[in-house]
This record gives structure tokens, sequence and C-alpha cells, in this order.
């Protein structure tokens, strides 16, 4: 490879790029403006369930439980009620997502030892939430039957001779506050790099064909990877830039922890870049027009990366075949890579086997786009 001859390119590209302003707006206005809307709106953590209460007992022994539902972050009671159709048409009108109906015997059973029953009603219309509700719901039940209990053997004096069977001590490693946007932040980046770099890339050798200036390149001494890697240089410079802006948004606008190797997670991202912009350029030999190079690169770097890189739903959860497909987005292994390094701080050891996949991605792909290239230039 003739690096004049490939620094050439680059230069005749750069300047392609700073002309068209678009695609420079593009590039630098996009991954801003998916920080900012993912950032803020996407959210998992599911807390402050509007729940409505009909207590029926009335007694301290129900209060007692409200009050530790809506003084829990889980819950905020929004309406007390008397009446059972309220409870079911304030849920059909989704006002709230949990109805609870507390009733007349609770404290009476509670007190001999019996199992005093409590009806909730839960919006199963979104089950993520749903079964979250009910598992904060179970939870609060299990520690006031707990507490009560202790309670009342306390009371009995016998408390020296009571000890709970199993006294669980839980310590929360890497995100102990589990904000889910330290985990959303770095599976972002892979996102927005992966979707701006193929776009970007998808038109660059097919816009030569609609100029007619491919017929000229490809009549000079350049070899097909040498337009490539000349063309690639300016992109991955823009790209780059771009990575730079959303670590600083994640870390100093959404205060996302970084406690790894930025050396690391720098060379790993020019890897990934590299795979990214691969996809564009074999998009961009593939298609035969510009519309249909965009179309084909949202299509083949978007719904992948959203739907089966494991930053939205978990890879375990999918079918077996399925999670054997997701070897082969490279936004998986960048997203593992990503989540390592920014909330547990691993080194080289940790993400050895995903960084592979990234280097023989990188190395498969511009191959085959250089091949493509001297085959179907024109």
């Amino acid at each position: 490879m003739n690096i004049t001859r490939t620094l050439a390119v680059a230069k005749k590209e750069g300047r392609q790029i700073i002309r068209d302003s678009r695609s420079l707006y593009l590039a630098l206005g996009i991954p801003v403006m998916l920080m900012i809307l993912f950032g803020f709106a996407l959210s998992l953590d599911v807390d402050d369930i509007p729940i409505a209460v009909w207590d029926q007992n009335k007694s301290p022994e129900s209060r007692d439980f409200i009050d530790r539902m809506t003084k829990s972050t889980y819950f905020r009671s929004i309406i007390q009620t008397d009446n059972y159709n309220e409870i079911v048409n304030n849920l059909n009108n989704n006002h709230i997502t949990v109805g609870i109906v507390i009733p007349f015997d609770f404290s009476r059973k509670l007190k001999k030892g019996d199992s005093a029953h409590l009806q909730a009603i839960v919006d199963g219309s979104d089950s993520s939430r749903a079964n979250l509700a009910i598992v904060y719901l179970e939870t609060i039940a299990s520690t006031f039957d707990s507490d009560f209990k202790m309670e009342s053997l306390t009371r009995q004096a016998v408390q020296s001779r009571v000890t709970p069977p199993v006294d669980p001590r839980i310590r929360i490693v890497y995100n102990p506050e589990l904000k889910s946007r330290n985990n959303i932040i770095p599976g972002l980046i892979p996102v927005i790099m992966m979707i701006i770099s193929a776009l970007l890339t998808s038109l660059t050798i097919v816009r030569e064909r609609e100029t007619g200036t491919m017929e000229q390149l490809m009549s000079t001494p350049l070899k097909p990877i040498e337009l490539v890697v000349g063309k690639l240089i300016p992109y991955f410079t823009l790209g780059y830039i771009d990575l730079l802006m959303v670590y600083l948004m994640g870390r100093y606008v959404f205060q996302v922890p970084f406690k790894g190797s930025l050396l690391i997670m720098f060379f790993i991202s020019s890897v990934f870049l590299v795979c990214a912009m691969s996809i564009g350029f074999l998009v961009s030999v593939i298609a035969s027009n510009q519309f249909f190079a965009t179309q084909l690169a949202l299509l083949g770097t978007v719904l992948p990366t959203f739907l089966l890189s494991g930053f939205v739903f978990p890879i375990a959860n999918m079918p077996q075949s399925l999670q054997y497909f997701t070897y082969i987005i490279p936004a998986r292994h960048y997203i593992t890579i990503l989540r390592a390094i920014y909330l547990k701080g691993v080194g080289w050891n940790a993400i050895i086997w995903p960084s592979l996949a990234l280097f023989v991605f990188a190395f498969v792909v511009t191959a085959l786009v250089a091949r493509k290239l001297g085959k179907n230039a024109l």
C-alpha cells in the first residue's frame, strides 16, 4: 500500500466533508442530540409507582403497612378510597399502577399469627413495570410480616431466644446505587458510534459513482485497499471527535463514573470505529444509489445494534439461536467491553475475547470491502 496515494485520497475526502456542511452537521450534531435524548429520557429505573389504597381495617397495623409502602422510593399514594370501583376506574384511566385493598380482619389475623391476606390489583399492560411492582410489594410485605412477628416476640419477653434463620448482608459492587443511567450511557456510546459511522461512510463510494468521479479514480494507479483506507481516515477522525464528545457528556453531564483505563477504552474504540465504518463502506459498494445506501445502512446497523447488542434487551433472555447470532454484531462486544471498563475498571485480561472478536470483524469486513471494490468499482 502506497502511503502517498492513500493520504491523497484522505485529503480529497476531507475536503469533500468540509464542503458538504450537512454531513458535518450530521456527524457532530446527532451524537450530542442522541446523548441528550437517550440520556435524559431513557431510564430503566422503576420507582414512584402511583397506587390507590382502600384501608378497610383502619388499624395501627394497616397504617404502618401503608406508611412502609409510601415512604419507600418505590410507591407513592395518590388516592385514599373506600370504593372498589374507584380503584378499577383509576386503573382503567392510567392514573394508578397498583390498587391495594386491606381487609377488615387484617390486624386481627396478624395478632393471632394467621396469614393476613390483602389484595393487590396490578396494571399488567406494562409487564416489566408490573413485575417490578409485584416484587417491591412482596418484599415490603415480607419485611413487614417479619418485623411484626419479632415485635410480638419482644413483647412476650422471648426476644433473647429468637434469631432470624437467615440474615442476608448484601453488598452491591460496581453500581451500588443501582442507577440505570450508569448502565445505559456506556451502552449508548456504541449505538451512537455505529449509527453515525455507518451512515456517513455508506455514501462515500456510491456518491463517487453517481457524480462520475469513480471511473477517474479507478483509472489511476490507486489500489482498492488504498482507496478504502484513504477514505476511512477523515471519517475515522470525525468518529474520534464524536467519541470524545459523548465520553465528556457521559462523564460530566450525566455523572457516569469511569473506573478503567482511558488508553484501553480509546484503543478498543478505534477498532470498533473501523468495524462500523467498514460496514458503511460495504453498504456503499453494494448499493446502487445514495437513497438505497442510507436505507440499507440504517437497516443493517440501527436495528441489530438496538435489538441484538444487549443495550436494552438482555441477550440471555433471547432464544438460543438468536443468542448465537448476536456474536456477529460488533456492538455486542463493544458494549460488553465499555461496561466492564466504565463500571468495573478491568484490564486487558478481562476483555481479551470480545476485543479479539472486534479485531477479527474489522479485518474480515475491511478485506471484503477491498475485494468487492476491486470487482464492482464501476
